[in-house]
């Protein structure tokens, strides 16, 4: 019993004092939501838990949206995403103010995890900087950018500490290390936020995805995640807290579940420890579909995994559409309560007037900021030192680098000339085009000096199924049809030809 207590009593420390305290301005913001929601049918008050995306746009999942222009125009609609560039989300911020009964603005996110035009190294890479200011710096520049192009809400950061390195996606985090985990959380919540939402230049940031996404068993993407609550609070949790404790305006499920219950549905998570314990008073969305995945976790069909989230803390549904398409229903059966709606749609009424969104629907659609505010020359050199910075040598064996310009050098690997896969992955608003490649990275610094050869080696996969599938959102494979004996050949043919003059070397 004794050991049960002090186990208790750790929890609620490591919650703190999380619960912001109120102000004239929360008293304000309480009342004109209040007055707004009163003015507001359920369907109306279901149609802000509902997060849609045209498609054609950002692509980062496989099902879009239909009917999207009705729905907007009909208060269906709380949020928009896959819509860049201040014209095209101008006019789809018009169908909802100015076509719809009450003329709620909606929000529009996008996935900025890494840079927004000017790209900087994967996270991964700049957590090697342990540059907080830096990565504070990179954060604020993504911010300036992404509003530029009418994006004011971001699904960054990726927290997720991660240690299988079969897991996938540990690229979009920090890494292994909580500590360091939970510096950067807070570097980056404070660079996309920067204290004041309603500037033009700052974007409401999401934490994500909680959670324990990272520590799916196997490392096998949405598996089941087991380990003790006390693991959880000391190696995992504190960088969704630092997140937290910074002031994030927003916090994504993850696809995986935990003590058998899947995130999207999970009260503990999103309701005992987010908002009971730790005080989080922002809103919760869905990762992509992931309220309708949970009908594969054997926890009923679509209208009783809405419900289920929907009590659990879940207030907004992204795609999946649960929330539009059984809510009404589930409240007229009992499933559901008004006030488990009105909860989820004032905590986006508030993120919306805390946008400055209420004020000026059309704060963000400057049609003269893109040209002025993206891809310049002081957020390129950003982007140089970012990268110089994420960079870390192993080993310099018999001090070889840096390398002299002179003599003949060779580049062997399928990366070295291939302009689509320098951006890293998980880099939907970056245009690859811009970049340079290896290749031409040698040749822009030696110039005529040194002579640089240049072989493929390998395929990055040979199978083609793969291949189709990793290059669905643009190509990043290209399988050459010369068999791996003969690029193996090549490789090993300019690598005996390339030597240095620092050394006698080949």
């Amino acid at each position: 019993m004794s050991r049960f207590l002090l186990f208790v009593a750790v929890l609620f420390l490591f919650a703190g004092c999380g619960t912001p305290t109120s102000n004239s301005d929360d008293s304000e913001m309480d009342v004109f939501v209040s007055d707004l929601m009163a003015q507001m049918t359920v369907q109306e008050k279901i149609g802000q838990l509902n997060l849609i995306t045209p498609g054609g746009g950002i692509p980062t999942g496989s099902v879009v949206s239909t009917g999207v222009e009705e729905k907007i125009k009909t208060g269906k609609v709380g949020g928009i995403f896959g819509v860049y560039g201040p014209e095209k989300t101008r006019q789809a911020q018009q169908l909802a103010v100015e076509e719809s009964r009450l003329g709620i603005p909606m929000i529009f996110g996008s996935d900025v995890i890494h840079g927004y035009k000017t790209t900087f190294p994967l996270p991964l890479g700049l957590a090697s900087t342990w540059d907080m200011e830096l990565i504070e710096k990179t954060a604020q520049i993504a911010a300036k950018e992404a509003t530029a192009d009418g994006i004011f809400w971001n699904f960054s950061p990726m927290v997720d500490v991660s240690r299988d390195p079969r897991w996938g996606r540990i690229s979009e985090g920090a890494g292994e290390d909580p500590y360091l985990g939970s510096e950067i959380a807070k570097a980056m919540v404070n660079g996309y936020q920067q204290n004041d939402l309603t500037s033009t230049t700052t974007m409401m940031a999401t934490v994500k995805h909680f959670a324990l996404y990272g520590a799916a068993e196997a490392g096998r993407d949405y598996n089941s995640v087991d380990m003790s609550h006390l693991r959880m609070f000391n190696e995992y949790f504190p960088p969704y807290k630092a997140a937290i404790d910074a002031g994030v305006g927003c916090v994504m499920s993850s696809f995986n579940d935990v003590d058998g219950v899947p995130a999207s549905g999970n009260k503990w998570l999103l309701t005992t420890v987010l908002r009971d314990m730790w005080g989080f008073d922002g809103f919760v969305v869905s990762d992509y579909t992931s309220v309708n995945e949970m009908i594969a976790h054997g926890l009923g069909d679509l209208q009783e995994v809405s419900a289920l989230a929907l009590k659990a803390g879940l207030d907004m549904d992204m795609v999946g559409e649960g929330f539009l398409t059984t809510l009404e229903k589930s409240l007229e059966e009992g499933k559901v309560t008004e006030e488990d709606i009105n909860k989820a749609c004032r905590r986006i009424l508030e993120a919306k007037y805390k946008l400055g969104l209420f004020d000026d629907p059309y704060l963000y659609f400057d049609n003269s900021r893109p040209e002025n505010d993206i891809l310049t020359d002081e957020h390129r050199q950003v982007a140089r030192q970012a990268a110089a910075r994420s960079m870390v040598l192993l080993k310099n064996e018999n001090q070889l680098l840096p390398l002299k310009k002179t003599g003949t050098v060779a580049l062997v690997g399928p990366l070295v000339d291939s302009r689509s896969n320098m951006l890293g992955t998980w880099a939907p608003t970056g245009d690859f085009n811009l970049s340079v490649t290896v290749l031409e990275g040698f040749q822009n610094v030696v110039g005529n000096d040194v002579n640089i050869l240049h072989a493929k080696g390998a395929n990055i996969s040979d199978d083609p199924a793969f291949a189709e599938k990793i290059n669905v959102f643009g190509p990043k494979i290209f399988i050459d049809e010369r068999s791996p004996e003969t690029m193996l050949r090549e490789a090993v043919s300019v690598s005996r030809k390339s030597r240095c003059d620092c050394c006698s070397c080949w």
